[in-house]
This record gives C-alpha cells, sequence and structure tokens, in this order.
C-alpha cells in the first residue's frame, strides 16, 4: 500500500496501534549485536516454536475468536543491560517485565508462566543489594537514564516501520512538510543547539546554513556510521535498534538543505546494522516514504547504504566522503570544507548518526524543550557504551552534563568485584584519561577539554587498579599507528616513533629521557597532523603521562609494573606454603626454568623464565604467583 498523503500515514497510524493494542501479549526479544552473540535468535525461534504447540494462541494478531490469545513475538533493538544478556521483555498493555539472562532452556517457562501467566521470575530478575527489579525502568541502571535517540530501542520490532509509525515516526517529517519552510527546520535545530554527536561537538544547525547559503543547487546528506573507536557501540545500536528513526531524521536534513540525495557509511564490522537498514530503506520505498513526492508534495529524497572496509581514518570527514566516491579513504587539506565541497566536490551535510537520531524530536518538541536537557553549552543528552571493570556494562544515554560518579557509581553499579576505581578512557583512541578527581566533572564537550580529554563518540572504558597506565597508553597509540593512513609525516612518523618509545618503556628498557621525547612527540603530532584524528591521537599519552606519570617513572627506573601487567616485569615466584611439591609445573615448562625435588618446594629460575604463565595455569595449588 503507498502512503500518498498526510491522512493516509494518519490512518496508517491508527491501524498499526490498534494491532498493537489487540495484542494479549508481547514478548520483546533483544535482537541487538551483543545478545545475538549469546543466543537471543535461539531463544526467539523457541518461542514461536512454543506458541504453536497452543492451539488458541495467534503468533501475530490477526483477526481471531474471542478465546484466542494473541501474541506478538519481536525481535528489537539493544535493551540496554548488555552484561545481562540475552535480554527478554514481556509486554501486557502498560506492564512490561525485564528478564535478565534467558536461556533457550529456560523459554517453556517462561513462556507459561509469564506469557501465559503473570508470574515474575526471580532467578531472572535484575537484583542488586539484594532487592529485585522486575520492570525495566525501576531498574538501577535505566532508571537514571534520559533517553531520547534510543528511545525505542528495546521497545519496538526493530523492523517493522508500522511499530514505527505508531510510536509516532514521521510526525515530524509530517510537521516540517506540511506546516514549515526548509529554512524554519534549520532554524529549529540551531535554536535547539544540537551539537554533533561524532566527537567534535560542532553544532550541527550551523553546518546546515552553511550548506544552505551555497549557490551550488546539487547536495547531498551523508550519515557517519563508521563508528570505529574500540569498545564503541552507540551508533551500531541505533541502526540496528531503530533504523526508521535515523533514516527520518535524515529527511529531515535533506528537506532542510533542499538535498535529494543520502548516504548511510557503515562500518563493515555491522552486517547486522546494514541488514536493518537495507530493509528499512526497501520497506519506505515500498510504501512510498522514500523516493519522489514524499507524501504528496514536492519533496523526493533517496537513500544509499555504502559500506566501509574497516579503516578507522574513514570515520574522518573528507576521507568517508572520498571512500562514498570509491577513492581510498585519506584525508584532505582543509579548506574547503565539507559543507562546501564534500561527496563530489558537491555541499554536504555530514553528521554521525546518534546526531540525526535526535532530530525527529527537536522538530517535534522544539528548541525550548531540547535546550532544557543538558547543560547551557550542551544542550541535549549524550549516549555512552559502557564498558570494562564495571558491574554493569552496556548501552546508556544520559543528559549532557552528567558527572562520572553518577554514570560509574550510580548507573554501572560500580567497580566489578569491589575493586579500588583508578580512570576511564573517554573517547576511545582519539581521546583521554580521567581520575578519580574528575569523577564530578560535568561530562559535555566543553568541561573535559580543560582536562586534556574529549567526549569523542561516547566510548568510556572503566579500569582499576589492576590497569596499567602506561600499557592503555601503548595499546591506544598502536591502534591509531596502525590505523594510520599515512597522508601525512606528523601522524606517519610521530605516531610510530611515540609507540616504539612506549614498546620499550614497557619491555623495561626504558630511559628517562624518553618521557620528554615522548612528550615532545605528542606535542607535535597533536599541533601538526593534517586530520582530527591525527590531531587527537596523542591525547591518551599525554592525559596518562600528566596523571599517571609517576607509574612510567616505576617503569623505567625501578623496571616495575605495579599493575603486573607488562609481562617484562613480571617475575615468578613459587610460595613454600602452597606448593606441595607435584612437579606439574616444571613437567609443563616449556623452556625448563623449574627444577626442584617430589614432595619439596620447587625453584624458579627468572634468567630463564620466558614469563609464557604456562606454570601458573597447570599448577592446582595456586602456589605460583607474580611478584612485579
Amino acid at each position: 500500500m503507498k502512503i500518498q498523503t498526510r491522512e493516509a500515514l494518519q490512518q496508517l497510524r491508527a491501524a498499526a496501534q490498534a494491532t498493537i493494542d489487540n495484542y494479549s501479549c508481547r514478548i520483546l526479544v533483544c535482537a541487538g549485536t551483543g545478545c545475538i552473540a549469546t543466543g537471543s535468535q535461539k531463544i526467539y525461534d523457541k518461542m514461536v516454536d512454543i506458541a504453536r504447540d497452543y492451539p488458541n494462541v495467534t503468533v501475530e494478531f490477526k483477526p481471531h475468536d474471542a478465546d484466542a490469545h494473541p501474541i506478538g513475538i519481536k525481535r528489537t533493538g539493544c535493551q540496554g543491560i548488555c552484561e545481562l544478556g540475552p535480554l527478554v521483555r514481556i509486554q501486557k498493555g502498560d506492564k512490561v517485565i525485564q528478564l535478565v539472562r534467558v536461556k533457550e532452556e529456560d523459554c517453556q517457562e517462561v513462556f507459561e508462566r509469564c506469557v501465559l501467566g503473570d508470574e515474575v521470575l526471580d532467578h531472572h530478575t535484575y537484583c542488586q543489594n539484594g532487592k529485585f527489579y522486575p520492570k525495566p525502568e525501576e531498574i538501577p541502571f535505566m532508571a537514571k537514564q534520559t533517553r531520547i535517540a534510543l528511545e525505542n530501542c528495546g521497545k519496538l520490532d526493530a523492523e517493522s516501520l508500522e511499530e514505527y509509525i505508531a510510536a509516532g515516526g514521521f510526525q515530524a517529517l509530517e510537521k516540517a512538510l506540511f506546516e514549515m519552510q526548509p529554512s524554519d527546520v534549520v532554524d529549529t535545530v540551531d535554536a535547539a543547539e544540537l551539537r554533533g554527536r561524532g566527537g567534535g561537538g560542532y553544532p550541527a544547525g550551523r553546518k546546515w546554513k552553511q550548506v544552505m547559503r551555497q549557490k551550488e543547487t546539487t547536495r547531498y546528506v551523508v550519515c557517519n556510521g563508521d563508528e570505529g573507536d574500540p569498545g564503541a557501540f552507540m551508533d551500531g545500536s541505533v541502526m540496528e535498534g531503530d533504523p526508521f528513526r535515523l533514516i527520518e531524521g535524515m529527511m529531515l536534513a535533506a528537506y532542510a538543505v533542499s538535498s535529494k540525495d543520502g548516504y548511510i557509511y557503515v562500518r563493515a564490522e555491522y552486517p547486522n546494522s546494514v541488514a536493518r537498514l537495507s530493509h528499512a530503506i526497501a520497506r519506505l520505498e515500498e510504501v512510498g516514504l522514500l523516493g519522489d513526492n514524499i507524501l504528496g508534495t514536492d519533496f523526493s529524497f533517496r537513500l544509499h547504504i555504502n559500506r566501509g572496509a574497516g579503516a578507522f581514518v574513514c570515520g574522518e570527514g573528507s576521507a568517508l566522503t572520498a571512500s562514498i566516491e570509491g577513492n581510498r579513504g585519506m584525508p584532505r587539506v582543509k579548506p574547503p570544507r565539507t559543507v562546501e565541497k564534500g561527496l563530489w566536490e558537491k555541499p554536504t551535510v555530514l553528521n554521525n548518526v546518534e546526531t540525526f537520531a535526535n532530530v525527529p524530536m527537536i522538530i517535534l518538541r522544539g528548541a525550548d524543550w531540547y535546550r532544557s536537557i543538558g547543560t547551557a553549552g550542551s544542550p541535549g543528552t549524550k549516549t555512552f557504551s559502557l564498558t570494562g571493570s564495571i558491574e554493569n556494562t552496556g548501552l546508556i544515554e544520559v543528559p549532557m552534563g552528567t558527572t562520572l560518579r553518577e554514570i560509574i557509581f550510580d548507573i554501572g553499579g560500580g567497580l566489578k568485584d569491589g575493586a579500588t576505581f583508578k580512570a576511564v578512557q573517554i573517547g576511545g583512541p582519539s581521546g583521554g584519561c580521567l581520575t578519580e578527581e574528575h569523577l564530578d566533572v560535568p561530562l559535555d564537550f566543553d568541561s573535559v577539554k580543560k582536562y586534556g580529554a574529549i567526549v569523542g563518540s561516547g566510548g568510556l572504558v572503566v579500569m582499576d587498579e589492576h590497569t596499567c597506565m602506561v600499557e592503555v597508553a601503548r595499546f591506544f597509540m598502536s591502534f591509531t599507528q596502525r590505523e594510520s593512513c599515512g597522508k601525512c609525516v606528523p601522524c606517519r612518523e610521530g605516531t610510530k616513533r611515540m609507540l616504539e618509545i612506549l614498546e620499550k618503556i614497557v619491555a623495561g628498557e626504558g630511559e628517562l629521557e624518553d618521557l620528554d621525547r615522548l612528550e615532545e612527540l605528542a606535542e607535535m603530532v597533536k599541533s601538526m597532523a593534517l586530520c582530527g584524528l591525527g590531531k587527537s591521537a596523542p591525547l591518551p599519552v599525554l592525559s596518562t603521562l600528566k596523571t599517571f606519570r609517576d607509574e612510567y617513572v616505576e617503569h623505567i627506573v625501578d623496571h616495575k609494573c605495579r599493575a603486573k601487567v607488562c609481562t617484562a616485569m613480571r617475575h615468578y615466584r613459587i610460595n613454600p606454603e602452597f606448593c606441595k611439591g607435584c612437579g606439574k609445573c616444571a613437567k609443563n615448562c616449556p623452556v625448563g626454568a623449574i627444577t626442584g625435588q617430589r614432595k619439596e618446594c620447587y625453584h624458579i629460575d627468572t634468567n630463564l623464565c620466558i614469563k609464557c604463565d604456562a606454570c601458573r595455569d597447570n599448577c592446582a595449588f595456586d602456589a605460583i604467583y607474580v611478584d612485579a
């Protein structure tokens, strides 16, 4: 059925809502990448099979007998609490319960007791400090969030256009096409002070205005879905969990700047996102919400998907557009900027997934509503992927200005096993480390810059006392050096020299003079690299040098790694109180570094030891320990 008028869209919305209201129950199975990896597709299939065994159960709603129980079994986007997946929600009208750690073998019990009955299963309920939280909105991890970009994730069938429309989807597009001029849309986004969520924080409205002012009438809208930061999965979760919202945001941008074509650039490692977006685009084309004369207006727009080849540098705007054009993804000298000469040298609006996902709600509710959330300089919310040494890893969205303390301890539940907080890496390999003294600093674009870090795309990696900060710096420098496109000398050679120094230090061969060289190189790369990725590459090194310089000195002077992470500085010992003299460690040592007699304490020759950890792996009595 083609949707060719505003009235037809409103009628579909009413019909879709009526269908949802007629379900006696909806089983919402998380089909985010994390839950799929732990078996949620098997859970979905099992639920469908179980439902077919009940003659009075209709799996999908259709005309039915009064005695039948129409049950919708749906695959949603990420439900947030990734640590506790696979996740399933049971929805009966306004009542929703959240089930955690559901396995395929649990499906029969869940169906009989929760779907057909009204029980709450404690063993599948989120529990914190002895208290059970069956409702998702009451779970501490979820209760303290404010969701805009992620509003629908976990609540709707991610592939259903009808469910998105029933939830208010395309109301913003309706409003724009029939009640606003293109300039009104731009002015609203500009007044909302929406800043780009891809890392730089550049005002989206200002960018759109710059495109509007160009004389060239052929213009493009491009979405940066090339989320390459280690540990980041925010944009991927929006693309696979609410693809129609992203597309609506891009359509609003296209209407605002008079663009007829858009491109979504998705990293190759996101096949689920590509599949969901491809389905969404095909569905919208089928009903006429993408293509020519949308809703009977003069607005026409088409969308295309481009898959990246895994290059981190293609997250940079000019490298991304070069890749779409079929060229090697490398940044170019600016000016001209993308708003002037972007894709095929035409004016281009380039924003990331989260930025576009915010636009529909801004158009619907207005700039004042959006500015009421967050801080004066950074309105709205920000999504973060919360990972590392923390009790509750997962996907969160909080108002800008929320502190690290609130995120780590209130939402994240504190550090694993009661460990001591040491630092958090924010902004991925282009970011920096914040420490305990920064726990109460508001997280927004401007505040964190004062401490040598950036919000970036939103990756948060929490670290405890068992983390070596020198190794953290080496890891991120290894990543950025490997991903350098090689176009400019400061990044190509500077990051290589920095990595060599860091590897020398973690190998126990560093000199104090290396710290000055490292700092000098970092400042040089930061100030002279061609693109933003190169300029931010040294930030993890600079921030750890500033805050954890004593660890660098320990590595160099004392040949000691206090976290016992750096292999070269490990010294394996055998505790005579625990050693039973079984000789198993000696038998498994590949270099014969362990000697002794049966039923007596064995000894490790540290000069021969290659620190392979085989002895510890094979000791049944925990007699072997690492002495840094």
